[in-house]
């Protein structure tokens, strides 16, 4: 008798933007010419001073395991960091991890459990709610109006609290839409929650990314009080292109903080020695390179919503932080293109990859059904030609 499975491996689902991109690798592996803007993988090469960084610890023999929580060095800059946004940090309180998604799910693990639920503005990004799933809790999805931009409103929020709501998840700028909240509005929130027993899960992964008049901002620092219930999560990934080195960390008070270092030295141990020294100078060191891909991503921007502007029967709110558009497609329900009957976003995007080499990821998947989302984190040859390749296969039957 074949061993079985425990029953929360029903409780997650493989992430909707890997698969879409190990379909898109596999017929490039069988020579399809494939347009992929499924990944949110900045195209850029690591800094070099970060490179450098890396090569030195190396060299300097900083290979071994170090404390579950991260390096000494690390957590003291990232809490000198949040210190000087204005939310008065201690190393303790820094939790450094195999990338954000694992400090998301260590946080979902300290603090939530079952009869808990976690709310969770839609569209969200693909992984929120299986984790929380997976820690016991009960996702409770509260849908948002394209026509407001995606944001979750006060009253809405307030709800959506009960008695049984641990946490409130938020992410600005945000993944998939590119939404940015004002600081003005991130306080109507605050304000909302401070009434209320919940504590907030505030991912701020994409903070240095955004565009216009569109200013980040730490959630923690809004209202007196508001550091103690906020676990803030961010990372290295996607500022400073070092998504396959690995670091996120989490900020949280001491007493949750010291539990998830403590859950995870019996899961990972610690992050890898080396990205976290890398690390490190990406936190301290020299600036001007994310400067210059914020640059080139206000470009990839502006070309991409001129050209989503031209599609027939597609329409997109202007993302005004990270690097995605999120396109409402719900028009073509119903129709056949290239072939394909496209009934929802799911048949939507594997038609558009099967007809038009065109690798986007279902609204579905964001919680959001009619939409599919495009990552403009890709070179501007890929962007031109997989946007005329979508026009082409919007417009056949």
């Amino acid at each position: 008798m074949a061993l079985g499975l425990a029953s929360r491996s029903k409780l997650i689902a493989p992430s909707a933007t890997m698969a879409m991109a190990a379909e898109a690798r596999r017929l490039k592996s069988e020579g399809v010419t494939v347009h992929d803007f499924s990944l949110g993988e900045p195209d850029f090469d690591t800094p070099a001073n970060i490179q450098e960084a890396a090569i030195k610890a190396m060299r300097a023999g900083l290979t071994h395991y170090t404390a579950a929580a991260g390096i000494p060095e690390l957590r003291k800059a990232l809490a000198d960091h949040y210190t000087r946004l204005g939310s008065p940090t201690l190393p303790a309180q820094v939790i450094v991890s195999n990338g954000a998604k694992q400090s998301i799910h260590n946080a979902l693990m300290a603090v939530c459990g079952p009869g808990d639920e976690v709310v969770i503005p839609a569209p969200f990004w693909v992984s929120y709610a299986d984790l929380v799933r997976l820690a016991g809790a009960e996702p409770i999805v509260v849908p948002t109006e394209e026509s407001e931009g995606f944001k979750l409103a006060p009253d809405r929020l307030a709800a959506a609290i009960n008695s049984r709501t641990k946490l409130v998840m938020l992410n600005s700028p945000s993944n998939p839409t590119g939404l940015v909240y004002t600081r003005g509005e991130l306080e109507s929130l605050a304000d909302v929650v401070l009434k209320t027993d919940a504590g907030v899960l505030s991912d701020e992964i994409y903070e240095q990314l955004t565009y216009e008049d569109a200013e980040p901002t730490c959630f923690a620092t809004l209202r007196p009080g508001l550091a103690e219930r906020t676990i803030t999560i961010s990372g290295v990934s996607k500022t400073y292109a070092m998504t396959g080195w690995r670091i996120g960390w989490a900020i949280a008070a001491k007493e949750v903080a010291a539990f998830m270092g403590d859950l995870q030295s019996q899961e990972t141990a610690n992050a890898c020695s080396i990205s976290q020294w890398a690390a490190v100078e990406a936190i301290q060191g020299d600036q001007s390179s994310v400067s210059a891909m914020r640059r080139e991503f206000i470009e990839r921007r502006r070309f991409v919503l001129d050209r989503i502007a031209a599609l027939p029967g597609v329409a997109c709110v202007p993302p005004r932080g990270a690097f995605y558009a999120f396109m409402n497609v719900s028009a073509h329900f119903g129709r056949k293109i290239g072939g394909f009957e496209v009934v929802d976003s799911t048949s939507f995007c594997k038609a558009a990859l099967a007809g038009g080499g065109v690798a986007l990821v279902p609204g579905a998947a964001f919680g959001a059904e009619g939409y599919a989302r495009l990552s403009f984190a890709t070179g501007m040859e890929t962007i031109r030609s997989g946007l005329e390749a979508f026009d082409r296969f919007l417009r056949s039957s």
